[in-house]
Protein backbone atom coordinates (compact mmCIF):
# COMPACT_ATOMS: atom_id res chain seq x y z
CA UNK A 1 0.00 0.00 0.00
CA UNK A 2 2.85 2.32 0.89
CA UNK A 3 4.55 1.62 -2.47
CA UNK A 4 1.34 2.30 -4.36
CA UNK A 5 0.99 5.65 -2.59
CA UNK A 6 4.53 6.59 -3.57
CA UNK A 7 3.77 5.65 -7.18
CA UNK A 8 0.61 7.77 -7.15
CA UNK A 9 2.49 10.74 -5.66
CA UNK A 10 5.33 10.37 -8.19
CA UNK A 11 2.86 10.13 -11.07
CA UNK A 12 1.02 13.23 -9.86
CA UNK A 13 4.27 15.16 -9.56
CA UNK A 14 5.21 14.18 -13.13
CA UNK A 15 1.82 15.32 -14.44
CA UNK A 16 1.94 18.62 -12.55
CA UNK A 17 5.55 19.19 -13.62
CA UNK A 18 4.67 18.42 -17.24
CA UNK A 19 1.74 20.83 -17.17
CA UNK A 20 3.94 23.53 -15.64
CA UNK A 21 6.60 23.05 -18.31
CA UNK A 22 3.96 23.07 -21.03
CA UNK A 23 2.57 26.35 -19.64
CA UNK A 24 6.02 27.94 -19.48
CA UNK A 25 6.87 26.74 -22.99
CA UNK A 26 3.55 27.97 -24.35
CA UNK A 27 4.06 31.38 -22.79
CA UNK A 28 7.56 31.64 -24.25
CA UNK A 29 6.46 30.24 -27.62
CA UNK A 30 4.10 33.15 -28.23
CA UNK A 31 6.15 35.86 -26.49
CA UNK A 32 7.69 38.51 -28.79
CA UNK A 33 11.48 38.45 -28.80
CA UNK A 34 11.58 42.25 -28.56
CA UNK A 35 9.32 45.21 -27.69
CA UNK A 36 6.01 44.90 -29.54
CA UNK A 37 4.51 47.49 -31.84
CA UNK A 38 1.65 49.56 -30.49
CA UNK A 39 0.02 49.99 -33.88
CA UNK A 40 -0.07 46.56 -35.50
CA UNK A 41 -2.74 46.22 -38.16
CA UNK A 42 -6.08 47.30 -36.71
CA UNK A 43 -8.20 47.29 -39.85
CA UNK A 44 -10.87 44.63 -39.37
CA UNK A 45 -13.63 43.74 -41.76
CA UNK A 46 -16.62 42.63 -39.67
CA UNK A 47 -18.58 39.60 -40.77
CA UNK A 48 -22.27 39.38 -39.86
CA UNK A 49 -24.70 36.53 -39.42
CA UNK A 50 -28.22 36.44 -40.90
CA UNK A 51 -29.58 38.49 -37.99
CA UNK A 52 -27.06 41.26 -38.51
CA UNK A 53 -24.94 40.38 -35.48
CA UNK A 54 -21.16 40.72 -35.91
CA UNK A 55 -19.39 37.38 -35.62
CA UNK A 56 -16.22 37.05 -33.54
CA UNK A 57 -13.04 36.34 -35.49
CA UNK A 58 -12.07 33.55 -33.09
CA UNK A 59 -15.37 31.80 -33.76
CA UNK A 60 -14.90 32.16 -37.50
CA UNK A 61 -11.36 30.80 -37.20
CA UNK A 62 -9.59 33.42 -39.30
CA UNK A 63 -8.17 36.91 -39.13
CA UNK A 64 -9.56 39.18 -41.86
CA UNK A 65 -7.02 40.68 -44.24
CA UNK A 66 -6.43 44.41 -43.62
CA UNK A 67 -7.69 46.82 -46.26
CA UNK A 68 -6.07 50.26 -45.76
CA UNK A 69 -8.01 51.85 -48.63
CA UNK A 70 -9.91 50.62 -51.64
CA UNK A 71 -7.55 49.26 -54.31
CA UNK A 72 -7.53 50.72 -57.80
CA UNK A 73 -9.65 49.13 -60.52
CA UNK A 74 -6.62 47.47 -62.15
CA UNK A 75 -5.48 46.24 -58.75
CA UNK A 76 -8.94 44.78 -58.05
CA UNK A 77 -8.78 42.84 -61.32
CA UNK A 78 -5.30 41.53 -60.48
CA UNK A 79 -6.44 40.61 -56.98
CA UNK A 80 -9.42 38.65 -58.34
CA UNK A 81 -7.12 36.68 -60.64
CA UNK A 82 -4.86 35.57 -57.78
CA UNK A 83 -7.48 35.30 -55.02
CA UNK A 84 -7.65 31.75 -53.56
CA UNK A 85 -10.81 29.72 -53.19
CA UNK A 86 -13.05 30.68 -50.29
CA UNK A 87 -12.36 27.28 -48.71
CA UNK A 88 -8.59 27.95 -48.63
CA UNK A 89 -7.09 28.22 -45.17
CA UNK A 90 -3.79 29.82 -44.17
CA UNK A 91 -0.86 27.42 -44.25
CA UNK A 92 1.37 26.61 -41.28
CA UNK A 93 -1.12 27.89 -38.71
CA UNK A 94 -0.34 31.45 -39.72
CA UNK A 95 -2.61 34.46 -40.15
CA UNK A 96 -4.13 35.15 -43.55
CA UNK A 97 -1.54 37.89 -44.06
CA UNK A 98 1.47 39.08 -42.08
CA UNK A 99 3.09 42.41 -42.91
CA UNK A 100 6.68 42.80 -41.82
CA UNK A 101 8.78 45.97 -41.61
CA UNK A 102 12.37 45.00 -42.42
CA UNK A 103 15.14 47.47 -41.68
CA UNK A 104 18.76 47.33 -42.71
CA UNK A 105 20.44 49.25 -39.89
CA UNK A 106 23.79 50.99 -40.33
CA UNK A 107 24.49 50.41 -36.62
CA UNK A 108 28.16 49.42 -36.25
CA UNK A 109 27.66 47.79 -32.85
CA UNK A 110 25.50 44.79 -32.02
CA UNK A 111 23.09 46.32 -29.52
CA UNK A 112 20.71 48.34 -31.76
CA UNK A 113 21.00 51.38 -29.49
CA UNK A 114 21.57 53.71 -32.42
CA UNK A 115 21.73 53.54 -36.21
CA UNK A 116 19.87 54.98 -39.19
CA UNK A 117 17.59 52.88 -41.36
CA UNK A 118 20.00 52.22 -44.23
CA UNK A 119 17.25 50.39 -46.14
CA UNK A 120 13.52 50.05 -45.51
CA UNK A 121 11.48 47.19 -46.93
CA UNK A 122 7.88 46.12 -46.40
CA UNK A 123 7.30 42.39 -46.76
CA UNK A 124 3.74 41.18 -47.31
CA UNK A 125 3.48 37.48 -46.50
CA UNK A 126 0.32 35.73 -47.69
CA UNK A 127 -0.18 32.39 -45.93
CA UNK A 128 -3.22 31.54 -48.05
CA UNK A 129 -2.16 31.98 -51.71
CA UNK A 130 0.75 31.52 -50.64
CA UNK A 131 3.17 34.21 -51.70
CA UNK A 132 5.52 36.99 -50.65
CA UNK A 133 5.81 40.52 -52.00
CA UNK A 134 8.67 42.85 -51.03
CA UNK A 135 8.56 46.63 -51.51
CA UNK A 136 11.39 49.14 -51.05
CA UNK A 137 10.42 52.42 -49.35
CA UNK A 138 12.91 55.19 -50.21
CA UNK A 139 14.73 56.22 -47.06
CA UNK A 140 15.25 59.83 -48.21
CA UNK A 141 11.57 60.80 -48.18
CA UNK A 142 10.95 63.93 -46.06
CA UNK A 143 8.23 63.07 -43.53
CA UNK A 144 6.42 64.14 -40.38
CA UNK A 145 7.83 62.19 -37.43
CA UNK A 146 5.33 61.78 -34.56
CA UNK A 147 5.90 61.41 -30.85
CA UNK A 148 9.22 63.19 -30.29
CA UNK A 149 8.48 66.92 -30.70
CA UNK A 150 9.25 67.45 -27.00
CA UNK A 151 12.88 66.54 -27.74
CA UNK A 152 14.71 69.41 -29.47
CA UNK A 153 11.45 70.31 -31.25
CA UNK A 154 11.88 67.51 -33.77
CA UNK A 155 8.71 67.01 -35.80
CA UNK A 156 10.12 66.33 -39.29
CA UNK A 157 13.05 64.57 -40.87
CA UNK A 158 14.10 61.99 -43.39
CA UNK A 159 12.33 58.66 -43.13
CA UNK A 160 15.52 56.86 -42.10
CA UNK A 161 15.86 59.25 -39.15
CA UNK A 162 12.60 58.02 -37.62
CA UNK A 163 14.32 54.70 -36.88
CA UNK A 164 17.37 56.53 -35.49
CA UNK A 165 15.36 58.83 -33.21
CA UNK A 166 13.31 55.91 -31.87
CA UNK A 167 16.15 53.65 -30.81
CA UNK A 168 16.85 53.55 -27.05
CA UNK A 169 20.32 55.08 -27.24
CA UNK A 170 18.80 58.42 -28.23
CA UNK A 171 16.21 58.58 -25.44
CA UNK A 172 13.79 60.60 -27.60
CA UNK A 173 10.93 58.15 -28.00
CA UNK A 174 8.66 56.89 -25.23
CA UNK A 175 6.38 54.77 -27.41
CA UNK A 176 6.40 51.06 -28.21
CA UNK A 177 8.80 49.14 -30.39
CA UNK A 178 11.89 51.36 -30.06
CA UNK A 179 13.37 52.45 -33.43
CA UNK A 180 11.21 50.13 -35.54
CA UNK A 181 8.17 51.28 -33.56
CA UNK A 182 8.71 54.96 -34.34
CA UNK A 183 9.48 54.13 -37.97
CA UNK A 184 6.25 52.11 -38.16
CA UNK A 185 4.25 54.99 -36.64
CA UNK A 186 5.85 57.39 -39.13
CA UNK A 187 4.91 55.18 -42.09
CA UNK A 188 1.36 54.91 -40.76
CA UNK A 189 0.91 58.63 -40.14
CA UNK A 190 2.36 59.74 -43.48
CA UNK A 191 1.21 56.98 -45.83
CA UNK A 192 -1.42 54.89 -44.05
CA UNK A 193 0.97 51.92 -44.13
CA UNK A 194 0.39 49.60 -41.18
CA UNK A 195 2.63 46.69 -40.26
CA UNK A 196 2.24 43.73 -37.92
CA UNK A 197 5.85 43.05 -36.96
CA UNK A 198 9.37 44.29 -37.52
CA UNK A 199 12.83 42.87 -38.05
CA UNK A 200 16.02 44.95 -38.13
CA UNK A 201 19.40 43.64 -39.20
CA UNK A 202 22.73 45.39 -38.64
CA UNK A 203 25.59 45.25 -41.12
CA UNK A 204 27.75 42.81 -39.17
CA UNK A 205 24.92 40.30 -38.87
CA UNK A 206 24.12 40.63 -42.59
CA UNK A 207 27.74 39.80 -43.45
CA UNK A 208 27.79 36.82 -41.06
CA UNK A 209 24.57 35.38 -42.50
CA UNK A 210 25.87 35.58 -46.08
CA UNK A 211 29.16 33.94 -45.04
CA UNK A 212 27.33 31.27 -43.05
CA UNK A 213 25.39 30.08 -46.11
CA UNK A 214 28.52 30.00 -48.25
CA UNK A 215 28.03 33.30 -50.07
CA UNK A 216 25.67 34.17 -52.92
CA UNK A 217 25.85 34.12 -56.73
CA UNK A 218 24.73 37.30 -58.47
CA UNK A 219 24.08 38.11 -62.12
CA UNK A 220 25.12 41.58 -63.35
CA UNK A 221 24.03 42.94 -66.72
CA UNK A 222 26.43 45.89 -66.68
CA UNK A 223 29.71 46.90 -65.07
CA UNK A 224 29.53 47.99 -61.42
CA UNK A 225 32.25 50.26 -60.01
CA UNK A 226 32.11 50.48 -56.21
CA UNK A 227 35.13 52.80 -55.90
CA UNK A 228 32.98 55.90 -55.48
CA UNK A 229 34.06 57.65 -52.29
CA UNK A 230 37.14 55.42 -51.88
CA UNK A 231 40.77 56.59 -51.69
CA UNK A 232 42.16 55.45 -55.00
CA UNK A 233 40.86 52.84 -57.40
CA UNK A 234 40.57 49.28 -56.10
CA UNK A 235 40.25 46.76 -58.95
CA UNK A 236 38.52 44.25 -56.65
CA UNK A 237 35.63 46.71 -56.31
CA UNK A 238 34.94 46.68 -60.04
CA UNK A 239 32.58 43.90 -61.16
CA UNK A 240 32.25 43.12 -64.86
CA UNK A 241 28.97 41.98 -66.41
CA UNK A 242 28.30 38.32 -65.71
CA UNK A 243 28.03 35.95 -62.75
CA UNK A 244 29.96 36.64 -59.54
CA UNK A 245 30.21 34.74 -56.27
CA UNK A 246 30.17 37.20 -53.36
CA UNK A 247 31.05 36.68 -49.72
CA UNK A 248 29.34 38.72 -47.01
CA UNK A 249 31.69 41.70 -47.22
CA UNK A 250 31.34 42.07 -50.99
CA UNK A 251 27.56 41.54 -50.83
CA UNK A 252 27.35 44.38 -48.29
CA UNK A 253 29.54 46.66 -50.45
CA UNK A 254 27.24 46.08 -53.40
CA UNK A 255 24.07 46.57 -51.31
CA UNK A 256 25.18 49.96 -49.95
CA UNK A 257 26.72 51.26 -53.20
CA UNK A 258 25.06 54.61 -53.94
CA UNK A 259 26.61 55.28 -57.35
CA UNK A 260 25.15 56.59 -59.60
CA UNK A 261 21.89 57.19 -57.67
CA UNK A 262 19.81 56.23 -54.68
CA UNK A 263 17.45 54.37 -57.02
CA UNK A 264 20.29 52.31 -58.46
CA UNK A 265 21.28 51.50 -54.89
CA UNK A 266 17.84 49.98 -54.31
CA UNK A 267 18.26 47.94 -57.50
CA UNK A 268 21.60 46.61 -56.26
CA UNK A 269 19.86 45.60 -53.05
CA UNK A 270 17.20 43.81 -55.08
CA UNK A 271 19.93 41.86 -56.89
CA UNK A 272 21.36 40.79 -53.54
CA UNK A 273 17.90 39.90 -52.19
CA UNK A 274 17.01 37.78 -55.21
CA UNK A 275 20.34 35.97 -55.02
CA UNK A 276 19.85 35.39 -51.29
CA UNK A 277 16.35 34.09 -51.98
CA UNK A 278 17.64 31.68 -54.62
CA UNK A 279 20.27 30.39 -52.18
CA UNK A 280 17.83 29.91 -49.30
CA UNK A 281 15.19 28.23 -51.49
CA UNK A 282 17.71 25.74 -52.85
CA UNK A 283 16.51 22.23 -51.82
CA UNK A 284 19.90 21.50 -50.25
CA UNK A 285 19.63 24.63 -48.11
CA UNK A 286 16.05 24.28 -46.83
CA UNK A 287 16.89 21.73 -44.07
CA UNK A 288 19.53 24.15 -42.74
CA UNK A 289 17.19 27.12 -42.31
CA UNK A 290 15.92 26.28 -38.78
CA UNK A 291 19.51 26.04 -37.54
CA UNK A 292 20.40 29.27 -39.35
CA UNK A 293 17.47 31.08 -37.73
CA UNK A 294 18.32 29.78 -34.25
CA UNK A 295 21.93 30.87 -34.73
CA UNK A 296 21.12 34.47 -35.63
CA UNK A 297 17.79 35.18 -33.91
CA UNK A 298 19.64 36.75 -30.98
CA UNK A 299 21.54 39.09 -33.32
CA UNK A 300 18.52 40.86 -34.79
CA UNK A 301 16.01 43.39 -33.49
CA UNK A 302 12.52 41.91 -33.79
CA UNK A 303 9.16 41.50 -32.11
CA UNK A 304 8.46 38.18 -33.83
CA UNK A 305 7.76 35.34 -31.42
CA UNK A 306 9.19 31.81 -31.75
CA UNK A 307 5.71 30.81 -32.95
CA UNK A 308 5.75 33.51 -35.68
CA UNK A 309 9.24 32.45 -36.76
CA UNK A 310 8.19 28.81 -36.91
CA UNK A 311 5.24 29.75 -39.16
CA UNK A 312 7.57 31.67 -41.49
CA UNK A 313 10.04 28.78 -41.68
CA UNK A 314 7.18 26.42 -42.43
CA UNK A 315 5.83 28.70 -45.18
CA UNK A 316 9.29 28.91 -46.72
CA UNK A 317 8.87 25.35 -47.99
CA UNK A 318 5.99 26.57 -50.20
CA UNK A 319 7.81 29.56 -51.65
CA UNK A 320 9.45 29.64 -55.06
CA UNK A 321 10.88 32.34 -57.29
CA UNK A 322 7.48 32.40 -59.04
CA UNK A 323 5.43 33.29 -55.94
CA UNK A 324 8.00 35.70 -54.46
CA UNK A 325 7.96 39.19 -55.95
CA UNK A 326 10.29 42.14 -55.37
CA UNK A 327 8.57 45.32 -56.59
CA UNK A 328 9.57 48.98 -56.71
CA UNK A 329 8.03 52.39 -57.27
CA UNK A 330 8.79 54.00 -60.65
CA UNK A 331 11.81 56.33 -60.35
CA UNK A 332 9.89 59.12 -62.04
CA UNK A 333 7.42 59.30 -59.13
CA UNK A 334 10.03 61.07 -57.02
CA UNK A 335 11.52 64.54 -57.19
CA UNK A 336 15.03 65.07 -55.84
CA UNK A 337 15.83 68.20 -53.86
CA UNK A 338 17.44 69.55 -50.73
CA UNK A 339 15.70 70.31 -47.44
CA UNK A 340 17.03 72.07 -44.37
CA UNK A 341 17.36 69.63 -41.49
CA UNK A 342 17.11 71.62 -38.23
CA UNK A 343 18.41 68.66 -36.19
CA UNK A 344 21.69 68.39 -38.12
CA UNK A 345 21.57 72.07 -39.18
CA UNK A 346 22.44 71.23 -42.79
CA UNK A 347 20.71 71.16 -46.17
CA UNK A 348 20.29 67.47 -46.92
CA UNK A 349 19.33 65.43 -49.97
CA UNK A 350 15.63 64.50 -49.89
CA UNK A 351 12.92 63.02 -52.08
CA UNK A 352 9.36 64.30 -52.46
CA UNK A 353 6.40 62.51 -54.00
CA UNK A 354 2.73 63.01 -54.90
CA UNK A 355 1.18 61.75 -51.65
CA UNK A 356 -2.11 60.63 -53.19
CA UNK A 357 -0.37 58.58 -55.87
CA UNK A 358 2.11 57.16 -53.37
CA UNK A 359 -0.70 56.13 -51.00
CA UNK A 360 -2.56 54.49 -53.90
CA UNK A 361 0.48 52.35 -54.63
CA UNK A 362 0.80 51.50 -50.92
CA UNK A 363 -2.88 50.53 -50.75
CA UNK A 364 -2.54 48.21 -53.74
CA UNK A 365 0.53 46.61 -52.21
CA UNK A 366 -1.23 46.06 -48.88
CA UNK A 367 -4.09 44.41 -50.73
CA UNK A 368 -1.68 41.95 -52.32
CA UNK A 369 -1.45 43.55 -55.75
CA UNK A 370 0.85 45.87 -57.62
CA UNK A 371 -0.10 48.17 -60.50
CA UNK A 372 -0.07 45.69 -63.34
CA UNK A 373 1.21 48.25 -65.85
CA UNK A 374 4.39 48.46 -63.75
CA UNK A 375 5.06 44.72 -63.76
Amino acid sequence: MHKKLLVYIFTLEVIIGGLALAYIFSAYWHKPLGPSLAMANQAVELVYDSSGKALDDEILGFVPEPTPTSPSLLAQIAMMLKKPNESSKPLCGGPAVMTLLVVGSDERGNDYLYGLADSIRIVRIDFTVPGVMVLDIPRDLWVDIPGISDHYGISQGKLNQAYFFGNPGMGYYDGSGEGPGLLAETLDQNYGLKVDHYLALDRATFVEIINNIGGIDIQLNSLVDMNDGQDGANPSLVLDPGVHHLDGDMALKLAVNRFPSTFQRARYQNIVLKSLQARLLNPSMLPEIPQLVSQFVGSVQTDLSPSDINQLICLGKSLTEENTEIVAFPDEMFVSGRTYDPYRQVNTFTLSVDLNLFRDYIADFMNGTWPIDQG
